[in-house]
């Protein structure tokens, strides 16, 4: 969601690893990552500086997430508080006082930014017959192909700087989304897709920006372990029942987005979901559009 209308400097891509994969770090898969790099410490007044050491969320407070409109306030049942984590566009600006998350999609295009890569379809997926290939999930959203190094160095032309602006404007970290896309379309190459990957958090890290994974949690431990991200932001894990393979590698430092439709799909509750052991200990029930207060539908709870 979100859409990127802002234009970005050029990126210097030379630097960056783009023909493979290079293995990061180490962490174990069953390791809490707090204790094998980023610091723990509360968000920045300023936002990171280039080469700082990324700084993991808290564990404790309010979550929000408000990738549909921003605002400052939420009522966790106890009276209005600013959000203690909250993931925004990267279009919006971070919350002064809580650690920011910035949203990113790394793999698909956003709706309504077509400008952007108009003149670039050889970064896009195309199908047998030479059409470019849309999320069935989210019709507006054109899939990209990392598969080779030219194409990674393509995409990394445009959205490394919307990846680096997270930085400038003073987030603390950046959520790159939909980085299981080379498991729901076979003609991406997995190499191409994780070394495409392991290039943002590159990026983002020099940046000063710890680098969440957004879902896939059947690719968890390679992500932390070898592609170097830091946290993970997971919607739905609970409907799916996925929430221990992020926690496994995550420790605590998993945000963990539900919708109430899909709770209601799967015969559970918010409360069921708050009860469990598995979950995250930042949970935050949203309506599925994402709505700010003022708007109809807006939904808002956490555990």
């Amino acid at each position: 969601m979100g859409q990127a209308e802002r234009t970005w400097g050029a990126l210097t891509v030379a630097a960056l690893t783009l023909a493979g994969c290079a293995p990061g770090p180490a962490v174990p898969a069953t390791a809490d990552p707090s204790t094998a790099g980023p610091s723990t410490a509360g968000p920045s007044s300023t936002g990171p500086s280039a080469g700082a050491t990324p700084r993991l969320p808290p564990t404790e407070g309010v979550l929000d997430y408000q990738l549909g409109g921003a605002y400052d306030e939420v009522d966790p049942g106890s009276g209005p508080v600013t959000p203690d984590v909250v993931v925004r566009d990267a279009t919006a600006e971070p919350l002064p006082g809580a650690y920011s998350v910035c949203y990113v999609n790394g793999f698909q295009t956003q709706p309504g930014d077509a400008d952007r890569w108009r003149g670039h379809e050889d970064l896009l997926l195309h199908d047998a017959d030479g059409t470019p290939v849309v999320d069935p999930d989210w019709p507006d959203e054109h899939v990209l192909d990392p598969s080779t190094a030219e194409q990674r160095e393509g995409i990394l032309a445009i959205l490394g700087p919307v990846v680096s602006g997270c930085a400038e404007d003073g987030f603390d970290a950046v959520e790159i989304d939909n980085l299981d896309t080379w498991t729901r379309f076979d003609a991406i190459d997995e190499d191409g897709a994780h070394a495409l990957a392991r290039a943002y958090v590159d990026l983002a890290h020099d940046a000063g920006l710890a680098v969440a994974q957004k879902n896939a949690a059947e690719v968890a431990p390679l992500a932390a372990r070898d592609l170097g991200f830091d946290l993970a932001v997971t919607e739905e894990c609970a409907v799916f029942d996925e929430c221990a393979a992020y926690t496994a590698v995550y420790g605590d430092h998993v945000l963990q987005v539900e919708y109430p439709d899909a709770l209601a799909d799967a015969g559970l509750t918010f409360d069921d979901v708050c009860a469990r052991d598995a979950r995250a200990p930042l949970v935050v029930l949203r309506d599925r559009d994402l709505v700010a207060p003022d708007e109809p539908g807006y939904l808002y709870e956490t555990c």
